[in-house]
């Protein structure tokens, strides 16, 4: 149950990572060599909003990263709780 937060943000994280890549492939793509002042702006337009959700689906998978690790480490260093939870509740 408490892996369930962290492990949805880890893959919501890559997944709106790779959403940003492809965003990047798909309307900026490879820079013109010679472009017309117009098609500049498009690319860099392109680019920025490529990079900003880059930038968030990295922030959400090193939540997502933070969260399991705290969780692991937590249950590392309480086994001893979460066996007498459960001993109790089957009492």
């Amino acid at each position: 149950m408490r892996w369930r937060l962290p492990l949805a943000l880890l893959a919501s994280g890559i997944l709106v990572t790779l959403a940003g890549l492809g965003y990047d492939l798909t309307f900026a793509g490879i820079p013109y060599q010679d472009p017309t002042p117009e098609m500049a702006v498009r690319f860099r337009f392109h680019s920025r909003v490529a990079r900003v959700i880059e930038l968030g689906g990295l922030e959400v998978l090193l939540l997502g990263i933070l969260g399991i690790s705290t969780v692991a480490l937590w249950s590392a260093l309480h086994p001893k709780r979460r066996l007498t939870r459960s001993v109790q509740r089957t009492r």
